[in-house]
């Protein structure tokens, strides 16, 4: 089953700063002016932040699941996902890094599942 927008809503939605916005046909999520994560217009597709040091391996390791982004967003650390080969708790975890690499670390450490312990 795929990860649907209303799935992503669920979390980003919950998250401090955090919201959505409609741009030429695509759903993105912000934090004050910055695209943390968006969909593509037939929401197959959810690009999201990711270091850029780390997105190659991420593609290498499930070229199935992810790809890199287009030519001219490669300079952006994003990398992007098929919604249809995501799992919810995955999606999660991706969706609240993104988001947490535009917040300061005192609104992001309460959901980041390493800081949880």
């Amino acid at each position: 089953m795929a990860v649907t927008v209303d799935d992503v809503r669920a979390v980003a939605g919950e998250l401090p700063r955090s919201y959505e916005v409609l741009v030429r046909g695509r759903i993105k999520f912000r934090v004050k002016q910055i695209v943390y994560l968006a969909f593509s217009k037939d929401e197959t597709l959810m690009g999201f932040g990711f270091p850029k040091s780390e997105r190659q391996y991420l593609v290498d390791a499930e070229p199935e699941k992810f790809m890199l982004p287009d030519e001219y967003n490669m300079r952006f650390h994003w990398v992007v996902a098929r919604t249809d080969k995501l799992e919810p708790d995955e999606m999660r975890d991706y969706v609240i890094d993104a988001w947490s690499m535009c917040v300061p670390k005192f609104l992001s450490n309460p959901y980041r599942a390493d800081d949880a312990d």
